[in-house]
């Protein structure tokens, strides 16, 4: 199962060859990440657990990005409607997570693959920066939307 979150392009994204450039995607993933794991108290994905209570100042519990990758298959032009990306968790470990995305063009019959990505989450205490194992209702959030960890063409 994934979570599609649609992501609107903005004009500033696009690179002089008018597609949306490889700094700009890393953005509109982070966009993503973002919408399905925080609550904002508005329509809140089915994956969201964490909110300004459980990420304080000098609180109890940060994200880090350990990792990212992308694969681009076929440039993402500008355009007015927004993106479908679609995220799931690809690998849970036990103070990471693996969020996995495939973004596409907006919703609808016949969608392109413009890239697929990666990020490897961390979770770690926020007063000594040490991991901190994934709680059980977070795993139990996650859990429907573990799938295959994105198998990239090239290594």
């Amino acid at each position: 199962m994934r979570v599609h979150i649609p992501v609107q392009r903005r004009w500033g994204d696009q690179d002089a060859l008018g597609h949306i450039n490889n700094v700009s995607m890393l953005k509109l993933l982070e966009e993503a990440r973002l919408r399905a794991f925080w609550r904002d108290g508005a329509e809140d994905s089915p994956v969201a657990v964490f909110d300004e209570s459980s990420v304080a100042q000098g609180g109890s519990v940060n994200t880090l990005i350990a990792r990212q990758e992308i694969e681009y298959l076929t440039p993402a032009p500008y355009g007015r409607d927004p993106l479908d990306v679609q995220l799931w968790i690809g690998r849970l470990g036990g103070s990471s997570a693996e969020i996995c995305y495939e973004v596409m063009s907006p919703a609808g019959d016949e969608q392109v693959v413009y890239a697929r990505a990666s990020t490897v989450v961390v979770l770690v205490d926020g007063a000594t920066g040490r991991p901190v194992r994934l709680p059980a209702e977070v795993r139990e959030a996650w859990a429907p939307y573990v799938e295959d960890p994105i198998a990239y063409r090239r290594r």
